[in-house]
């Protein structure tokens, strides 16, 4: 009897072969599955994003549940634009009834009114949907854009440059094997900064030197590529042994029979797609 657990395994078998059918060519089964994942993924994102990063950290700061409302006339306005935001949601139904919980959202003790700019830039992003308004969205990626690389700056100046050099010194007080390594990433450091120093040209000592900074260069390119091909190799075999789990009468062999319903249909769009070849010819 089909279950939610049988369907869910026919699902994955189904994803599985589909993605594995780009092997053979680049078929309507592998787009399927890809334009899945990208939507799924994207729509996951923007969800997990809006609950765990815009309502806690910006409306959370905007309008607090605080703990002694204040009756001055300034907060029953800002106030009064929460309601108005959670009547819209109660009578529309945009959103969850817990996005705008009465009296404010749970999390901060007072209004932090600085997020009002990130607000607005937010709003001003969102009008790269509309054509004639699109300009708009120049400040708040110029924001991002200028925001990000300061910060990210500092942090690759203490996490690239600065741990770098420290991690290139040689400490002579160490046992023999800690000096040889460090010498080895002394060398491999410099001589991998020769090779982009190109104000000079790579011509005896600095030509000689650049050449080592290859070996070094080829030799982490490749540890690095090994690592990732170790990950996805990993996955692969994850992926065969689910497999060849669910091809059982458990999951009433789903993958033997997706696979030969799936190579039959490739079969015949691929015979299809060679007659409108030789048609189009």
């Amino acid at each position: 009897m089909f279950n939610i657990e049988v369907i869910s395994a026919w699902i994955a078998v189904f994803l599985t072969l589909s993605i594995f059918s780009y092997l053979y060519d680049d078929n309507p089964f592998y787009k399927a599955a890809e334009h899945l994942f990208i939507g799924i993924s994207a729509g996951y994102g923007v969800v997990i994003a809006f609950w765990q990063q815009v309502r806690p950290n910006l409306f959370g700061r905007l309008w607090p549940k605080l703990e002694e409302n204040s009756e001055s006339l300034f907060n029953q306005f800002w106030y009064g634009i929460y309601e108005i935001l959670n009547q819209f949601n109660t009578l529309f139904g945009v959103f969850d009834r817990s996005v705008f919980p009465e009296g404010g959202i749970d999390g901060y003790d007072s209004i932090r009114f600085i997020y009002i700019i990130p607000f607005i830039l937010g709003i001003f992003m969102l009008m790269r949907l509309i054509p004639s308004l699109g300009w708009l969205a120049r400040w708040s990626i110029a924001y991002i854009v200028g925001m990000a690389a300061g910060l990210r700056f500092y942090g690759f100046l203490n996490s690239d440059i600065l741990l770098q050099i420290k991690a290139s010194t040689i400490d002579l007080s160490s046992d023999w094997g800690t000096i040889i390594n460090s010498i080895i990433v002394f060398v491999g450091t410099l001589t991998g900064l020769i090779y982009f120093f190109f104000s000079k040209e790579h011509t005896g000592v600095v030509g000689r030197l650049s050449k080592i900074g290859i070996y070094f260069l080829m030799i982490k390119f490749g540890a690095s590529f090994g690592f990732a091909v170790m990950g996805r190799i990993s996955l692969l075999i994850g992926r065969i042994k689910a497999l060849e789990t669910y091809n059982s009468a458990e999951y009433y062999y789903s993958t033997i029979f997706l696979l030969i319903l799936m190579t039959s249909i490739l079969i015949f769009w691929t015979y299809k797609k060679n007659n409108r070849e030789q048609l189009d010819i």
